[in-house]
């Protein structure tokens, strides 16, 4: 089974998002639905980044090293980069 580390980008507040699952489409479908309590308010949300897993594990630890201080020099870079390439000044 692949799994997916993936990182939002909300475009209500530029606010970022990091999570982990198996159906990335899915999951995006249920964060703009309303569905995740921790981004049921900063709808829509788009993905700006992900990186596709084949084990569980590796994954999961993945996603709980962006959520720390060096993972998130890391997310701040991937959202100036994307922010850059859409021309949004932030």
């Amino acid at each position: 089974m692949t799994y997916f580390v993936y990182i939002l980008l909300s475009q209500k507040d530029l606010g970022l998002y990091t999570g982990c699952t198996s159906n990335l489409e899915a999951r995006l479908k249920r964060h703009n639905s309303g569905a995740v309590q921790a981004t049921k308010l900063r709808r829509p949300l788009i993905i700006i980044f992900k990186e596709e897993y084949t084990s569980k594990s590796e994954a999961f630890m993945r996603e709980r090293f962006l959520k720390t201080k060096w993972g998130n020099t890391f997310k701040q870079r991937v959202k100036r980069f994307y922010l850059n390439k859409i021309g949004h000044a932030n």
